[in-house]
């Protein structure tokens, strides 16, 4: 099985997955989803019920869901309802179910921090460097690491006043800087760290993470 079409184990039971590397997105499938966190003998009809009261609802996870084919039980692919993270997390907190209760709690939990962090965002700082020291970062990397992240928003702090748009306009001007001092690609530096999700600058060694911070600063 391809890393693309990878099955992810939860509690013992298979959720079919699907990595768009374009987009840098895993998709989950729904119902897969839905007979874990509610035990329905049948998962399918939960969801189209679950789905049709969403819609009446207004929300944008059953209008906007997409179909990609999955390989099913019997060995043949079918088109099947799938949710990137986002729209999974918002379809957990539709389910009433013991098992979606932690994910909701969580989900609560998150959001007060965010909201806590808008009025001090110091807060933010101190969680950043929390989550860090939490993966195995030294404290000297992590403050390497907070302060490319300075010279990163003083750099896009430009880009915004220069006009240049958020989201495809961001990306090509971060390849070309990332491919004129590193000779790859963000594409190919995320290969060659054999990642998919996270942030490239998380992998980086301190030095890298200078040369980085230079080339940022100089095109600023």
């Amino acid at each position: 099985m391809t890393k693309e079409t990878a099955i992810k184990l939860f509690e013992q039971k298979q959720v079919r997955t699907h990595w768009d590397d374009e987009k840098e997105k895993w998709y989950f499938s729904i119902v897969d989803i839905v007979a874990i966190l509610t035990e329905s003998e049948n998962p399918r009809k939960y969801w189209s019920v679950l789905k049709s009261r969403l819609k009446k609802e207004g929300s944008q996870l059953a209008t906007n869901c997409s179909q990609l084919k999955m390989q099913s039980a019997d060995g043949k692919f079918y088109k099947t309802d799938v949710a990137d993270t986002e729209q999974l997390l918002r379809l957990i907190q539709s389910i009433p179910s013991p098992k979606a209760e932690p994910f909701k709690v969580w989900l609560a939990k998150v959001g007060y921090e965010r909201i806590e962090e808008t009025e001090d965002p110091e807060l933010a700082v101190d969680r950043a460097m929390a989550t860090y020291l939490k993966k195995g970062y030294s404290k000297a990397w992590i403050n390497q690491r907070l302060k490319s992240i300075e010279v990163r928003k003083e750099l896009t702090d430009e880009w915004d006043e220069r006009g240049v748009k958020k989201g495809l306009e961001y990306a090509i001007l971060t390849n070309e800087i990332t491919e004129a001092w590193s000779g790859f690609s963000v594409k190919n530096y995320k290969k060659l760290k054999g990642l998919k999700k996270g942030n490239l600058r998380d992998n980086m060694s301190n030095l890298v993470l200078v040369l980085n911070m230079l080339a940022e600063a100089s095109t600023t």
